[in-house]
């Protein structure tokens, strides 16, 4: 039977997998709202680890600090999303273009930019 102990090794192990996962998403993410997301999910993540290690160490100290990084992470998230609202509309437009071109072909029929509607006229 596994222990308390070997599910918490277990958990830990698969929760930094996740951590290193949306990092890399941070670095690499096209969008702002990606990078955005990713912060949001490295904060939750931390906040699993506070707690996984409160429980294999047995120290409430740990969910202390998972609750300061919870509480900082939403105000983060909250600043980085009001400073994606208040950006200049052509850096916005130039990431959504280049997250459309990345993309694959919409199956609607229409263009996906300019130069394919006026080639279409």
């Amino acid at each position: 039977m596994i222990t308390l102990k070997t599910a918490l090794t277990i958990a830990m192990v698969l929760t930094v997998v996740g951590l290193v996962c949306a990092c890399i998403r941070l670095i690499i993410g096209p969008s702002r709202a990606d990078r955005v997301v990713s912060l949001d999910l490295i904060t939750i993540l931390l906040v699993a680890i506070a707690a996984q290690l409160a429980m294999l160490y047995q120290v409430a100290a740990y969910l202390d600090l998972g609750l300061a990084i919870g509480l900082i992470g939403f105000l983060a998230t909250v600043a980085f999303a009001r400073y994606i609202e208040n950006s200049p509309s052509e850096q916005i437009a130039d990431e959504s273009e280049l997250a459309d071109a990345q993309s694959t072909p919409s199956t609607t029929g229409r263009p996906n930019n300019s130069s394919e509607s006026d080639a279409l006229k």
